[in-house]
């Protein structure tokens, strides 16, 4: 292979230590979900309401619906779940900041202080006010997740030689499935899901953050941060050598060069400027809407409650059914791999949401008449499987990275923050909201996220654009036809934008 285009030992260590942010996020999305019975019954005792709280997980009336748990413990475990996101809400507007204080690698060690504090937090958690604990440190873990989902994508995307940009691109996604798999397979209750251990099953989640410690030093830092953001050359020149190996830099320099004249160009939009200005307003729209379709298409409520949701289907084993479910969607995240250069961002996402959508329906029948037709626990279950194949082949990838390249290097970081403070968002919304709406409408729990899913479809086929291999003027082209936009409105939004600019650089 020509020198500088193969995958080195250097770079495979790098990357493999980045996506363990990655697992660590995974991980913590899933760990609180299948022992979720055992650490009600421990926030009933640490509260004092029951000794033994009657878990909806634990017994279903005659008519099929569950029996609720103590209102306290529901308040506290929906906070358990709902807490995480909430960090990462705030933290996802200090990622660029992070990552250029000290460059990608110290920020990435930086953080890892989070993770360790979170851990203990948790793993220490019987040894006070166990709920207490538990929310505190699900809160600074989602805070260290929200800088993490940010870091990481940036420096492997960085790092990364153009022939395998795409592939390690998506190793971020394919980490954070299976840190979600890894814990619900060792959530098992004879393995840490038990009274005993699943202290020590919560305090894993920091487990990654050590490793990564003691692996950064060994990593070179981004020579783009290097070159474009401090101007130094030579370093730069020294960190594309370990990464690649020996070889003609020049090309990869000259790259830079040019990147940095147009970066030095180009203002760094702020988030009200880029919230104001109507120039950028409908790739920001559909960058919000792609998110938003990502949260609320209902996957999370799947992953926090997938056991509760197959134990309402009539899942005689709900914890294995969910650890299959784990497995598809390692599966699929591969499938999307493979496809999303070929068939294209816009057609995956409507495959996506449109399966989804069908997916949730199935549910809504199954939950519906299980208690009928001992047969549709099976209808449930291969729907829920299906539904998160679904989302990994579209809505679950390609939001993350579809909002750069709707954007250019000047109001890029500005729309980043502002998309991942709207995943952030929804996810908390979901995590808080989802066992009091379920408790509300029962079985037709997930007609909901049907309408919603519908409605994303929807819009997915009448506004946003087929982005793969073209040009940031090319896309831009394409919202101004997309909104059938008369040529004074165009003419406006150029002199908006250049007034923007001038601004800026003032």
């Amino acid at each position: 292979m020509e020198p500088g285009k193969e995958l080195t030992t250097t770079l495979a260590v790098a990357v493999f230590t980045a996506v363990l942010g990655s697992l660590q996020y995974g991980y913590s999305v899933g760990v609180i979900n299948a022992p979720q019975r055992v650490i009600e019954r421990h926030y009933g005792r640490s509260l004092g309401v029951e000794a033994e709280p009657m878990s909806f997980n634990d017994s279903q009336r005659a008519d099929g619906a569950q029996e609720p748990v103590h209102p306290d413990v529901l308040m506290y475990w929906s906070l358990s779940v709902a807490i995480f996101p909430v960090g990462g809400v705030f933290s996802s507007f200090l990622v660029g900041f992070v990552g250029d204080l000290r460059g990608r690698v110290k920020g990435m060690l930086m953080i890892n202080v989070l993770a360790v504090a979170s851990g203990l937090l948790m793993g220490l958690c019987k040894m006070w006010r166990a709920h207490i604990m538990v929310i505190v440190g699900r809160a600074i873990m989602g805070f260290y997740c929200g800088l993490s989902s940010g870091l990481v994508p940036m420096y492997i995307g960085e790092i990364a030689p153009k022939a395998y940009r795409g592939a390690l691109g998506t190793l971020h996604q394919l980490a954070i499935v299976i840190g979600i798999f890894i814990s619900q397979v060792i959530g098992l209750d004879f393995i840490l899901g038990n009274d005993d251990m699943w202290p020590i099953l919560l305090a894993l989640s920091g487990a990654p953050a050590i490793l990564q410690s003691l692996l950064l030093p060994l990593c070179p830092e981004s020579p783009r941060y290097l070159y474009i953001l401090l101007g130094k050359q030579l370093e730069a020149q020294e960190s594309l050598n370990r990464l690649k190996g020996p070889y003609d830099a020049s090309a990869d320099l000259e790259e830079m060069r040019r990147e940095k004249e147009e970066v030095d160009k180009e203002p760094r939009v702020s988030i009200l400027s880029l919230i104001c200005s109507s120039a950028y307003r409908r790739q920001l729209f559909v960058a919000l809407a792609m998110h938003l379709s990502q949260q609320l298409s209902g996957i999370n409520a799947i992953f926090y409650y997938s056991t509760a949701i197959f134990t309402r289907a009539g899942v005689s084993q709900p914890v294995y059914a969910t650890i299959g479910m784990g497995a598809v969607n390692i599966i699929f995240t591969l499938v999307s791999v493979v496809l999303v250069d070929r068939a294209g961002r816009r057609t995956l996402t409507l495959a996506g949401l449109g399966g989804m959508c069908f997916c949730a329906v199935a549910m809504t029948v199954g939950l519906k008449f299980q208690s009928e037709y001992a047969w549709m626990s099976y209808v449930c279950m291969s729907a829920i499987f299906l539904f998160v194949a679904f989302f990994e082949i579209g809505p679950g990838p390609i939001p993350w990275f579809i909002v750069a390249e709707l954007f250019s290097q000047g109001p890029r970081p500005a729309a980043i923050a502002l998309a991942g403070c709207c995943n952030w968002t929804s996810n908390f919304i979901v995590g808080m909201t989802f066992s009091y709406i379920q408790n509300w409408l029962g079985p037709y729990i997930f007609l909901l996220f049907a309408a919603l899913l519908f409605a994303f479809t929807t819009f997915t086929y009448m506004r946003v654009p087929e982005t793969k291999g073209k040009s940031f003027e090319e896309i831009a082209e394409l919202f101004r036809k997309g909104g059938k936009k008369a040529p004074h409105d165009a003419k406006r939004d150029d002199m908006e934008l250049q007034q923007l600019k001038t601004a800026t650089h003032a």
